[in-house]
């Protein structure tokens, strides 16, 4: 493997973005890490630049004016739009698919037909561009019913309808969405499928063509609310590991779906080099896959990576430039949490500029910026939905859950919202 590369641009202005940059801070290289555009937070550790996640030819600017070695792309959008791509042009290195790999996370339709097209477990599905069509469809089949749009819609556009009336409004309301419009002219489309029921864990896997390492396993907490109630939201919550995921079980989600998908890809011409992201529901008949995404997850990555002893920036760099095979990971023993602080009213409405005062730092207790930007007087307000990710580590689940959760207490924002139970279905099956 050549020599690690001196300077990183990392793309994004998220919880996933920061702690990226800050597992890429703490590699024996010591890079110089950038990041575009950024946030509050990241601008105390990196450079930060005010180039959007979505300007292709800005970001490719931005890297070769600042000689950035290599680029590590967050967000599904840039990596849609075909970042990637115009990066290799301009002879640059990137950690991330191209627009033909970030078609499976731009396009569930197209995910699913791979999944059906190689026998990987997933639910039974349809797909409609015909609302009429669609609710018949729906009527015919049990309630409850998933209901999801077929491109990009920031982590809102799946519906999971407990009846056929929720259904069939979840038919025209995301028949109207559009999500694939930034990154095509495609006619909106929806996919319905079976209702899976079981518990839901998250694989992340570094992908290099067909050489693959499986990230410690983790379990994100979808809904706005306590005993996931209320709409799905991008992630309010995450611990790892998730002991659900037991070593067989882990062994056997490798041979039935882990290593099934990289061959599928590789299978379909596309040299995959970056996070595939494998939501999968553990069912009574066995894990099937829900959905796939092309990036690290969010808040999944502010737990994994603490977790992880491997220098980042080696592991990222061996699987873009193809020598992943015989990298071993080591994972720590800790337990992690991750706490997700959103702005009350999230997902739907909610404001903005709400003055964040943080309590004195905490061992072992870090806060992780995503919708945070500074007002005019230099203070640190909310700019977003999820605004903060609280990620503690523990020897135990609960005496890290206690940790984020003093956090949280302790930190004063007016508009706050965050779940009481991240963890808890693990500490309660314990």
């Amino acid at each position: 493997m050549t020599s690690l590369p001196s300077s990183v641009l990392v793309v994004g202005s998220g919880g996933r973005e920061h702690a990226l940059v800050r597992a890429l801070l703490a590699s024996p290289a010591r890079p110089r890490v950038l990041c575009a555009p950024g946030n509050a937070g990241i601008a105390q550790d990196a450079a930060c630049f005010p180039v959007a996640a979505d300007d292709v030819p800005g970001l490719v600017a931005l890297a070769r004016r600042e000689q950035a070695a290599f680029v590590v792309v967050g967000p599904e959008v840039a990596l849609s739009l075909g970042l990637v791509n115009a990066l290799a042009q301009a002879g640059i290195p990137a950690y991330g698919p191209k627009a033909d790999g970030a078609r499976l996370e731009a396009s569930k339709i197209y995910t699913k037909e791979i999944l059906l097209k190689y026998g990987i477990p997933t639910a039974a599905a349809a797909f409609f561009d015909d609302a009429a069509a669609a609710i018949a469809y729906v009527r015919a089949r049990p309630a409850p019913i998933v209901v999801k749009a077929d491109g990009l819609a920031a982590g809102k556009g799946v519906v999971v309808a407990a009846t056929h009336a929720e259904a069939e409004a979840a038919v025209r309301t995301l028949l109207a969405l559009h999500p694939a419009s930034q990154i095509s002219n495609l006619k909106s489309q929806i996919l319905i499928e079976d209702c899976l029921t079981g518990e839901e864990t998250s694989i992340l896997v570094v992908v290099s063509g067909r050489d693959y390492v499986i990230l410690p396993t983790s379990q994100d907490h979808k809904r706005i609310g306590d005993g996931d109630t209320g709409p799905n939201t991008g992630g309010m919550g995450t611990y790892s590991p998730a002991e659900v995921v037991t070593p067989a079980l882990l062994e056997q989600i490798d041979r039935e779906i882990v290593r099934p998908s990289v061959d599928a890809i590789a299978a379909e011409g596309i040299d995959f080099r970056g996070t595939l992201f494998i939501g999968i529901m553990l069912t009574p008949a066995g894990p099937s896959v829900l959905e796939y995404n092309t990036r690290f997850g969010d808040p999944e990555t502010q737990v994994v990576l603490p977790r992880l002893e491997n220098d980042l920036l080696a592991l990222l760099w061996a699987a873009a430039t193809g020598h992943l095979r015989g990298i071993m990971l080591k994972i720590r023993p800790e337990h992690a949490i991750c706490v997700v602080i959103a702005a009350q009213g999230y997902p739907d409405a909610y404001p903005k500029g709400d003055v964040i005062t943080f309590p004195p730092p905490q061992s072992g207790v870090t806060f992780i910026h995503a919708g945070t930007t500074k007002n005019t007087a230099g203070e640190i307000v909310t700019n977003g939905g999820r605004v903060l990710g609280v990620t503690a580590l523990g020897p135990t689940l609960r005496q890290a859950a206690a940790s984020a959760y003093a956090a949280c207490d302790a930190l004063q924002c007016v508009s706050k919202y965050f779940r009481r139970d991240i963890g808890a279905r693990q500490l309660t099956r314990r």
